[in-house]
């Protein structure tokens, strides 16, 4: 599944299409509160968008991609991505927008996802004779 490009381009477009919707909402439905919470949901949720890019770009190939191509990918991905959406709660009555920390919340969520899908890729293009247990 992880090397099926069309699924995860078709994951991204799906993922953005909730973004935007989310982002044009005026009320959004609470839930359990706790401490930097806010901050919790950009990170997974970017997170979850970078994965759904970065496995679309690079899950394909019989290789192992760079890790600096991973960790680009996730950083202008959710950077460019998370600036835009930050843009776009500006013109969401109710919302804030354009807040420096919600971005960053959003670049790190990409930075993790490029550090999992690093290690998902690996484990799948590694010689299985290599393994070795202990």
């Amino acid at each position: 599944m992880v090397k099926k490009a069309p699924l995860w381009w078709f994951a991204v477009v799906v993922w953005a299409v909730v973004l935007w919707n989310l982002s044009a909402n005026p009320m959004l439905p609470s839930g359990p509160s706790f401490p930097m919470k806010d901050k919790v949901l950009h990170c997974t949720y970017f997170g979850m968008g970078a994965a759904c890019f970065l496995l679309a770009l690079f899950g394909g190939g019989a290789a192992q991609p760079k890790k600096s191509h991973l960790w680009l990918g996730g950083f202008f991905f959710t950077g460019i991505i998370g600036a835009l959406d930050e843009f776009h709660q500006t013109f969401t009555p109710g919302r804030s927008g354009n807040d420096p920390w919600d971005w960053l919340a959003d670049v790190t969520g990409g930075l993790i996802a490029a550090w999992i899908v690093g290690r998902i890729l690996q484990r799948i293009t590694e010689d299985p004779g290599s393994r070795h247990f202990a």
